[in-house]
């Protein structure tokens, strides 16, 4: 037994316990992780340097990259780490921090995901008013917005849940620190508090999930009248990906925070922490770039004039 005062470190799930399947892991983890670097990056250093896409579309794109390559940074060094050194053990403060910074990121990428819909329903559906109501300043302040609404919510979460007394030992069965591992470990009833903030926010991302089913059944009628096929075609690339991308990370989100102990596993825990956190970043440049004509056009060009520079 001890109280929140007397843990200085808590320990991590330990993904292995044979020492050749701790470094199997760390070998996917960093080819995970450098994949994820290398597909945002290009993104976002594609969007910078090529003028066509400088367009409300890819500045909301180019900050989700930049929320993406934050997400994936927070959780997965701390874990190649402990696989490669055979620890398990991160500060209190190192749990805080990062319990912070991924609430902070996925908040505000998900947030970032609604403007996103929006962006194509204005884009869409009222494309002479696309320049009015989307503009660069109205641009900037929504994803500022977004931005600073997962800082405030992340905040709120992370003193809520760290000033909770903790007496259930200080080993957290996940492989990052996540809200509901540690409710697992706190004594007293002061926990609902934390739960019904969780529900608070569940409703707020439902809201919002909500926005962009209206949004996308708007965008999909639209898209039918549309006469040319390429026309067409062109729409449903921009707007499939986006839908398969918000409805991953809200089912699997709002599941681990909120899923009832009763069905709650080592096994399943991970995999659902896994799909919100670690599969988005790593494969949202994938969906985008494939399904994206222009930005496939800008990133064959950036590669291209890189190879000639090296000649």
């Amino acid at each position: 037994m001890c109280n929140s005062s007397s843990i200085t470190q808590f320990l991590l799930l330990a993904l292995a316990d044979t020492r050749e399947l701790q470094l199997l892991h760390f070998w996917l983890f960093l080819s995970i992780y450098l994949a994820a670097l290398m597909a945002n990056g290009l993104i976002i250093t594609a969007i910078v340097c090529d003028h066509h896409l400088h367009t409300p579309m890819y500045f909301f794109l180019l900050n989700l990259s930049l929320l993406d390559l934050g997400s994936i940074s927070t959780t997965l060094p701390k874990a190649m780490a402990n696989s490669l050194w055979d620890t398990r053990d991160i500060s209190y403060s190192g749990c805080a921090a990062q319990l912070f910074f991924l609430l902070f990121l996925i908040t505000a990428e998900y947030y970032l995901l609604t403007i996103m819909a929006y962006d194509r329903f204005v884009a869409i559906c009222q494309p002479l008013h696309y320049g009015t109501l989307l503009g660069s300043r109205a641009c900037v302040h929504m994803a500022a917005a977004a931005w600073a609404s997962g800082f405030l919510n992340s905040l709120l979460h992370t003193i809520n849940t760290f000033s909770l007394p903790l007496c259930q030992g200080n080993a957290v069965n996940q492989f990052f620190c996540e809200i509901p591992q540690i409710l697992k470990l706190s004594c007293s009833h002061a926990y609902l508090r934390e739960l019904g903030l969780l529900l608070c926010s569940a409703c707020v991302a439902f809201g919002c999930f909500i926005f962009v089913v209206l949004s996308y059944m708007q965008i999909f009628r639209a898209v039918l009248r549309i006469p040319s096929e390429q026309g067409r075609h062109k729409a449903f690339s921009t707007c499939l990906p986006h839908l398969a991308v918000v409805s991953l990370f809200l089912s699997t989100a709002m599941f681990a925070h909120l899923k009832p102990p009763s069905i709650s596993s080592p096994s399943l825990d991970l995999v659902v922490s896994v799909l919100y956190s670690v599969v988005p970043p790593a494969v949202n440049p994938l969906i985008y770039s494939m399904r994206n004509q222009d930005l496939k056009d800008a990133l064959k060009k950036l590669m291209q004039s890189g190879v000639s520079q090296q000649q």
